[in-house]
């Protein structure tokens, strides 16, 4: 049950979301209709793959919707290959790669497609999606591609002015990356705002507010073969929600929530972390050592991604593949109504 100490205006819920599972296909994912009142903005397609040796290759590609109004990010490839510390950005790799704003894209069968445009500078890329498979080729740079991993889920948040439904589907992947055999775990995530809105950017109603602690998605597959996977975030006000499924096919969601983060002496990284759902559900963040995404500090977006893992407090199971890419930040705080500051 929640207390209200403020009341807030009319149209204004106080940062309460709503959470759920989606049945993932390819019709849904190539269809752009409004949502709430919200313009689709873009599918973001990131996450984080492994070699033999341990090195991390980590991307995103930004997918834009038509007329929709971009934010900064094209294509960025990184990897730990650069300085064998940490996750840095490879500029001469992906500066070969095309800068596609507004991509090609078709729906064949149930399978949603997307790719660079005829004759665009740089190497060709091409993406598919649906509910059974991603495939992910950037030319010359890597092919990935996989099934999905248990089901979609989706959050939204209301707002007076603006406001936020996000979509997310997590997918299993391996293949090659620079030559080299490699396994991981790929999100494809997508955005509705406000009319001109940009995720990360501009009109986002969490991240333009200084609204949140801490924002992840992640999946782990065990080397058991069994699997657990999620969403959450940790904010001021009523933000929050999580959402977590599992190999039994058991989906849990969640809009108690509080979590509580340490950051590194000096930085902006995260030392540890965990969260605490309804009251008796602990996950723990384990970061990777190699995992801080450097490049990112001081220009975009904004916060501070990271690597690494999260699992339940006191499991015990070996993992062997995983995705723990997301973002906390120290500015706006440690904890729910917690206010942070800057370095």
């Amino acid at each position: 049950m929640r207390t209200f100490t403020t009341i807030p205006e009319r149209g204004d819920f106080a940062y309460q979301c709503i959470v759920g599972p989606q049945k993932v296909s390819g019709r849904k994912l190539a269809d752009l209709r409004d949502h709430y009142g919200l313009k689709f903005t873009k599918h973001m397609p990131f996450g984080c793959v492994r070699d033999e040796e341990g090195d991390i290759y980590a991307f995103v590609r930004a997918v834009n919707g038509p007329d929709s109004s971009p934010n900064p990010t094209k294509f960025i490839y990184q990897s730990t290959r650069i300085d064998h510390e940490n996750i840095r950005i490879d500029k001469t790799r992906a500066s070969m790669q095309a800068m596609t704003l507004f991509p090609q894209r078709w729906l064949d069968g149930d399978t949603a497609c997307w790719s660079s445009l005829n004759g665009e500078p740089g190497n060709a890329w091409a993406i598919s999606a649906s509910g059974e498979r991603f495939t992910w080729q950037e030319s010359g740079l890597f092919d990935i591609a996989g099934p999905l991993i248990g089901n979609g889920m989706q959050w939204y948040l209301p707002g007076e002015e603006w406001g936020t439904f996000y979509v997310s589907q997590l997918y299993d992947v391996a293949g090659v990356c620079e030559g080299r055999p490699v396994k991981g775990i790929i999100a494809l995530d997508q955005a509705w705002m406000a009319e001109g809105g940009a995720i990360h950017f501009q009109k986002d109603l969490v991240v333009n507010n200084k609204m949140h602690v801490i924002w992840w998605s992640f999946a782990t597959i065990y080397k058991d073969g069994t699997w657990d996977a999620g969403s959450f975030m940790v904010g001021h006000d009523n933000l929050g929600y999580a959402i977590f499924q599992n190999h039994l096919g058991e989906i849990t969601t969640s809009t108690d929530i509080e979590g509580q983060v340490v950051h590194k002496p000096g930085s902006y990284f995260v030392e540890s972390a965990r969260i605490l759902v309804d009251g008796h559900d602990a996950w723990e963040f384990v970061p990777d050592p190699k995992g801080e995404m450097r490049d990112f500090v001081g220009g975009f977006p904004i916060t501070a991604q990271q690597e690494g893992r999260w699992r339940r407090v006191g499991d015990t199971r070996e993992p062997d593949r995983s995705l723990g890419w997301g973002e906390s930040d120290r500015r706006n705080g440690t904890a729910r109504n917690v206010r942070g500051s800057d370095l």
